[in-house]
């Protein structure tokens, strides 16, 4: 039975192939050679200096060759501008010498400069005899290395294509790659007359049919691959790492002027060392640069990191007697665009917006509700800006200050006014309501009275820790500041005081820089887990803005997420990622690692080294560079940077 089955198969196998071999298809390919095959739809080599290669829009190619070479070659400059150069080709043959004929060659090269030597000595000609014995003595010193195996010798010849759409890029580009060549002293030649079998030369089928070639020794060889590591890093800065594939120090300044801006994110799975990596620079920074941070811990990392470097540690939660008052509002020096001179400003319509969009947020809850709209928008817009046009706080700084001595502008020993607070513009809201007559806004007045009422002391509101005036400030100079919202709810108060606590910073800690560059103390703003954010669209706009922003007031605000899909589907938070110049991703999760790739245009190499790759390692991009590092904190730094609960348990039992 099963013989009959087998020998079945093979007669319809068989039939299969009769039939195929007879089909139009299979009768086109027989007649067709590969190079037919896998040609483009014409080639016209009519002419003696370049083709044209016809298809749906023709281009035009020239094929080259290299005829002179310098006398020393350095590693990757040798050819380093004919890779890079554009839309080129480029092709080398290598062919090893035996060594007995380069034994052969290199004897009769030293007789040859011997004699020529000898001659030049008896007409006088003292600089070709020094040279002539410079060379021989290169030629004995090479053949010496051959024969003891230390060296070996090598023909190459290098070919390269270059294509254009129209005749006269074609030249220009010839010109162009002529004249970058020579600054290495590599002449190009054209392949003048010969342009078909250069061409042929330079496709991947093997034929070498010019053999223009250039003896290399194993040395000089090793120059013309095009295999580099990119090097990233400033002159400047902290040691950040190592690169896993130089095993060169990288070196890291946040504010190095080659950045167009101070901005950093970091990607990386839960576990792979993100807030190792951040306290390690947070740290190392602050005690060689003096750059002072602000961290929003939202998961209570950074409260040793404070302690370590005596800074500020502040716990927000529903039973804490700390208070953050979303209305506090703070001058910034602006330069006019006329006179050019700074100038102290107060911009309350900023402010009235920035609230606005806070109390939006609140307004929306958990759920997010859709009852929120521009009516709602702007009835708490109005009061918020009636709140502080009540206490006269204008665009002037003065008005900031209880008194009206605006002669010296001196602020020394005065008292500050008391801000408007949630508390006080929810009963400005209930006035407003009372009076109300618009049918329109009815519900909406309604709806705020009810959903606000959660954030408001004064009815014991489980969320009022924002209602009331603030019970502390950030005072400049402190190396580190961590504000620790890890006990709020994680599903909305978290989020929720991220965005309140980025206003509020924005207000306290930012625009205390001045926007004088030689006086602006440098600062770094932390946001941890900054994906919390994403589904509340205020909260993702002031994000925006402050990332855009932080640039002018020597800041860098810095993004660290475990969940890079979340702004991926969120276009609008994409802007965060545009605005920061320095991007470090860890070891990513293989559902993460596809966007990441899309956005990022990362190769296929890159991508699975992020998938694969050890806690601590991870790919530093900093501007158009990039490199493979290695953060590994000293045995100091990880007693304050250590975050793996097991290892600190094991920790405190050897410590007792």
């Amino acid at each position: 039975m099963f013989k009959k089955r087998k020998q079945k198969e093979v007669e319809n196998q068989e039939q299969f192939q009769n039939d195929y071999t007879q089909t139009d298809e299979y009768q086109i390919l027989k007649k067709k050679t590969i190079k037919e095959l896998i040609a483009p739809s014409g080639v016209d080599a009519s002419n003696i200096d370049h083709l044209e290669i016809i298809s749906n829009v023709t281009r035009y190619a020239r094929s080259f060759f290299v005829s002179t070479l310098p006398r020393m070659t350095t590693f990757p400059e040798l050819f380093r501008d004919m890779y890079l150069f554009g839309d080129i080709n480029t092709s080398i043959y290598i062919n090893p010498i035996a060594e007995s004929r380069s034994q052969n060659e290199l004897n009769r090269t030293i007789n040859e400069l011997e004699t020529e030597r000898i001659v030049a000595a008896d007409r006088g000609n003292i600089n070709r005899e020094s040279t002539l014995g410079q060379k021989r003595w290169e030629a004995e010193q090479l053949r010496d290395e051959i024969a003891a195996g230390y060296n070996k010798l090598f023909e190459a010849s290098i070919v390269s294509t270059l294509f254009a759409y129209s005749l006269e890029d074609l030249n220009r580009f010839t010109k162009l790659l002529a004249s970058e060549m020579s600054k290495s002293l590599v002449g190009v030649k054209s392949a003048w007359g010969m342009q078909e079998e250069a061409f042929q030369s330079n496709v991947p089928l093997m034929q070498d049919k010019i053999k223009k070639t250039h003896t290399f020794d194993r040395r000089s060889m090793g120059t013309v691959f095009p295999f580099t590591t990119s090097e990233v890093g400033h002159p400047t800065g902290i040691p950040l790492g190592f690169n896993k594939q130089t095993g060169v120090p990288i070196l890291f300044d946040n504010f190095h002027s080659s950045l167009s801006n101070y901005n950093m994110v970091i990607f990386a799975k839960s576990g792979a060392g993100k807030s190792v990596t951040m306290k390690t620079l947070i740290s190392r920074s602050a005690v060689l640069m003096g750059i002072q941070s602000l961290a929003l811990d939202a998961e209570g990392e950074y409260s040793i990191v404070a302690e370590s470097l005596g800074g500020t540690n502040v716990v927000l939660s529903p039973t804490s007697k700390t208070i953050i008052n979303l209305f506090d509002i703070e001058p910034e020096v602006v330069k006019d665009e006329i006179t050019g001179k700074s100038r102290s400003v107060v911009n309350v319509e900023n402010k009235v917006e920035d609230v606005t969009q806070a109390l939006l947020t609140m307004a929306r809850g958990s759920t997010r509700s859709t009852e929120v709209n521009e009516l709602t928008k702007q009835i708490i817009a109005e009061s918020v800006a009636e709140e502080y046009s009540a206490l006269g706080i204008t665009n002037d700084p003065n008005s900031l200050f209880e008194g009206n001595n605006v002669l010296t502008g001196n602020t020394l020993g005065r008292q500050r006014k008391e801000m408007p607070t949630i508390g006080s513009w929810y009963k400005r809201l209930q006035r407003k309501a009372q009076t109300n007559t618009n049918v329109d806004y009815q519900f909406h007045y309604s709806y705020l009275l009810k959903v606000m009422k959660q954030y408001i002391r004064e009815y014991d509101g489980q969320m009022a820790y924002f209602d009331g005036q603030s019970t502390f400030d950030l005072l400049d100079g402190t190396l580190f500041i961590n504000l620790d919202i890890s006990q709020l709810e994680e599903r909305f108060a978290r989020p929720l005081a991220q965005q309140i606590l980025l206003s509020w910073i924005w207000e306290k800690y930012v625009k205390k820089n001045s926007e004088d560059r030689t006086r602006a103390s440098k600062k770094r703003v932390l946001v941890d887990e900054a994906w919390m954010l994403l589904p509340y669209p205020e909260a993702v706009d002031f994000l925006n803005k402050m990332a855009r922003r932080a640039r002018k007031r020597n800041v860098s605000l810095a993004i660290v997420s475990q969940r890079f899909q979340d702004f991926y589907e969120k276009p609008e938070a994409q802007a965060v990622l545009t605005s920061s110049d320095t991007k470090l991703f860890l070891a990513q999760d293989k559902s993460e690692i596809q966007y990441l790739k899309e956005v990022f245009k990362l190769s296929s190499g890159e991508a699975n080294f992020l998938v694969t790759c050890l806690k601590g390692e991870g790919l530093l991009k900093v501007g158009a560079d990039s490199a493979i590092i290695q953060i590994t904190p000293t045995a100091k730094e990880f007693e304050f940077v250590e975050t793996n609960i097991n290892k600190l348990v094991q920790k405190n039992r050897n410590r007792e």
